[in-house]
């Protein structure tokens, strides 16, 4: 068991979301960044699927209760164990009492703890994934006391993993077409594939906001559309020219034009933006 001493910013546990129940308007949910979900599930060797918590800007202070295993990785931070540095993409040994430390992020916005066995959590529609209406609990307050699968094994397979750096560095967003792409003229398409776009304050694991980063330029318009089908990745397009980038916790239908969509692996990637960085979408074929 591990006692929350102070929570952090947003803290969730998540893990490869709730599949299957978007048809009865169930968001899949999951770590924004699957990535660096399953790098810390893999310096484990724990199963792909296995709960992890999810920490975002700056992330908790925990007590353990029993010796165990754990990994962190996701966006840089500084971490103590009682008082001693640790490292990041690596496994780390908990003795039972020991107090963890994990500060504000320097790169990237969303922390990911793994911990051997992954955290016990019980299931709601085939996933432990939080969200508001949908599990007991939506988030992990300071006080709370997490359960853990309890399990207290050596990892054979590594220590530590690299990192691809270019998974929080590089401003390239990967997307395909939407539905509604081709209602655009070819000059606002241009536009779309070509400006920069800046990430709003106003961004969240439903939607990121996107601004266009040039007082010249005004971003596409076009009218609604009639209700239709919505996921993670989709880029919506409101009739004021406000782009809608939906993330994991977003809803399962809406009425703006779905422009673009991005690849599961650009989700990871924007999730780790911060407000005000920059980004360009690459229109794949």
């Amino acid at each position: 068991m591990i006692e929350v001493i102070s929570a952090g910013l947003y803290t969730t546990i998540q893990d490869q979301g709730r599949c299957g129940f978007r048809n009865i308007g169930v968001p899949t949910s999951g770590a924004m960044d699957m990535y660096s979900a399953r790098l810390a599930n893999a310096l484990l060797d724990n199963d792909v699927d296995a709960a992890v918590m999810e920490m975002t800007y700056y992330g908790s202070t925990l007590k353990f209760n029993a010796d165990t295993l754990i990994a962190i990785t996701g966006a840089n931070c500084s971490i103590t164990l009682n008082t001693q540095a640790v490292k990041m993409n690596a496994v780390t040994a908990i003795s039972c009492g020991s107090i963890l430390k994990i500060g504000s992020t320097v790169k990237g916005v969303r922390i990911y703890m793994a911990i051997v066995g992954g955290f016990n959590y019980p299931k709601v529609l085939n996933s432990r994934s939080f969200y508001q209406g949908i599990t007991p609990v939506s988030q992990i307050y300071k006080g709370d006391r997490l359960n853990t699968v309890n399990q207290c094994r050596s990892i054979i397979n590594r220590s530590s993993l690299k990192v691809n750096n270019s998974h929080f560095d590089d401003q390239t967003i990967n997307v395909t077409t939407g539905p509604e792409f081709r209602l655009l003229d070819k000059i606002n398409q241009q536009i779309l594939c070509t400006k920069t776009f800046r990430i709003s304050t106003q961004s969240n694991r439903m939607a990121y906001k996107l601004e266009i980063n040039d007082n010249l330029t005004k971003t596409p318009k076009t009218k609604d559309i009639i209700t239709s089908c919505v996921q993670p990745g989709t880029v919506q397009l409101t009739p004021s020219g406000q782009l809608i980038v939906l993330m994991r916790d977003a809803q399962t239908t809406g009425g703006y034009a779905r422009i673009l969509q991005l690849t599961d692996n650009s989700i990871n990637r924007l999730s780790q933006k911060m407000a005000g960085k920059l980004i360009v979408f690459n229109l794949k074929d």
